[in-house]
């Protein structure tokens, strides 16, 4: 990667990051204590800290900004609780000139000094650990009910156009198949980046599958809510039906407006209102829009919906092979469509459409099976639990991936908000089953033989 380049992404993410904040009045910015979020200046400054970790004492044996904060913005050092605390952390304006600051010197560090292989490789970490943080700011705005962020501009025409042979499922042969990324392109490597969980890149053998090519849409799951999906124990597996229970004691506890009787009747942002779903986005209420992806949905609700079709959840293996169809000496394919990076007829991405196109939109980013959006609007849930591949090797960020391996399910492809520079088909994204706050969603397989 040029400097140029390297320049560009470091000062989009800085951009969109002060954006995503200043865009919120210092009462927003006070957001109330939920588990699944961070206070928005917190998420900035644990970011500014992670360059200075991995870059500027790492790299250059640089003492920190201001040594006394070190431990209030290291994830590891300061209770989730304690970041809600005012009393602890710098007002807006300390937060930006510290944010500032970080960025002024990571730009002028890039610009002036020769970049080895395994600065640049820090550098590109540090970035892309920023974008996932601006992933992380989105949906606290939805979790909060706070206005869109900056960019988004939801709904939008169609570029896509349903037809019949997108209601078939893409069949893929049985054959050997290539997962991952490869083993030589670890520690260092520029052209082809990945982090320790997407390597090495092995060969698998699977048989024949058939994937639905679009993502289950809001209409496909309303018949499974309206028919009562939720009221039957038989869809869930135990591990469902204890997260059911879960939910109904946190809807009791905080006394919702409309309680969700003795278990969840529907999607965590939909409601029944006048007569007709609606669902909320942000700050507002709006008509639910039927061929729009289902979104906000846990794994448990994706594995009940897809045992009541009558189909199942793909593997993470059949995902990748049917958005990249990589094969031992064909070159790597790194998109469904190909080795461009995501434009915005390939995928929603960027928090821009915020998953509110119909799944059959963006054709352009179809994979090689015709499979489409198995990059960009929703999260993919996949049946398989989040482990190392074998030949695993912890990466220069050792918690990276270790502290989710065991628990963790596996869902692929990214999502509405999350940064194009940061994903590809081979990317690996790990959340407990119960999660339903970020922004995921599925597809399913045909059950074998039928």
């Amino acid at each position: 990667m040029q400097k140029a380049e390297l320049l560009a992404e470091l000062a989009l993410t800085r951009r969109r990051t002060r954006e995503f904040i200043t865009s919120l009045d210092n009462q927003q910015l006070d957001v109330p204590y939920h588990p699944g979020v961070n206070p928005p200046l917190w998420e900035m400054g644990h970011a500014a800290f992670f360059y200075e970790v991995f870059v500027f004492n790492l790299l250059d044996g640089d003492d920190s900004f201001d040594p006394a904060m070190d431990d209030l913005w290291d994830s590891f050092h300061i209770d989730h609780k304690d970041r809600w605390r005012r009393d602890l952390f710098p007002g807006l304006e300390s937060t930006l000139a510290y944010f500032d600051h970080v960025y002024d010197k990571m730009a002028e560090r890039i610009e002036r000094r020769p970049l080895s292989d395994r600065e640049l490789y820090l550098c590109r970490y540090a970035i892309f650990h920023q974008n996932m943080h601006i992933e992380s700011l989105v949906w606290c705005r939805q979790t909060v009910g706070y206005a869109p962020p900056p960019g988004a501009n939801f709904p939008r025409p169609a570029a896509g156009s349903s037809n019949d042979l997108l209601k078939q499922d893409a069949v893929v042969p049985a054959g050997h198949w290539l997962i991952g990324m490869p083993g030589d392109s670890s520690q260092y490597a520029t052209a082809d980046f990945a982090f320790d969980n997407e390597k090495p890149r092995h060969e698998v053998s699977l048989d024949e599958f058939a994937i639905s090519r679009c993502l289950v849409s809001n209409q496909e799951f309303m018949a499974f809510v309206e028919s009562g999906g939720y009221q039957k124990p038989e869809l869930w597996s135990f591990g469902g039906q204890k997260w059911l229970r879960t939910e109904t004691d946190v809807a009791l506890v905080h006394g919702e407006v409309e309680p969700r009787m003795m278990a969840p009747r529907h999607p965590l942002y939909w409601r029944r209102h006048d007569g007709q779903w609606q669902e909320k986005l942000f700050d507002q209420w709006q008509p639910l829009n039927p061929d729009a992806p289902v979104i906000h949905v846990s794994y448990w609700e994706a594995e009940a919906y897809s045992y009541w079709a009558g189909r199942r959840l793909p593997t993470e293996q059949e995902w990748e092979v049917a958005a990249l169809a990589n094969r031992k000496g064909d070159p790597l394919q790194r998109y469904p469509w190909g080795n461009q990076s995501p434009e915005p007829n390939h995928a929603d991405m960027n928090a821009n459409g915020m998953a509110q196109n119909p799944v059959s939109d963006y054709p352009a980013g179809d994979s090689p099976f015709g499979c489409r959006q198995m990059i960009g609007t929703v999260w993919e849930w996949t049946s398989s639990q989040f482990f190392p591949y074998d030949g695993f090797c912890i990466d220069m960020y050792p918690f990276m991936s270790t502290l989710q391996f065991g628990d963790h399910k596996v869902s692929r492809g990214g999502s509405c908000a999350t940064s194009s520079s940061l994903i590809r088909g081979t990317y690996r994204q790990a959340y407990l089953p119960q999660r339903n706050d970020v922004y995921t969603g599925f597809r399913t397989c045909a059950l074998t033989g039928s």
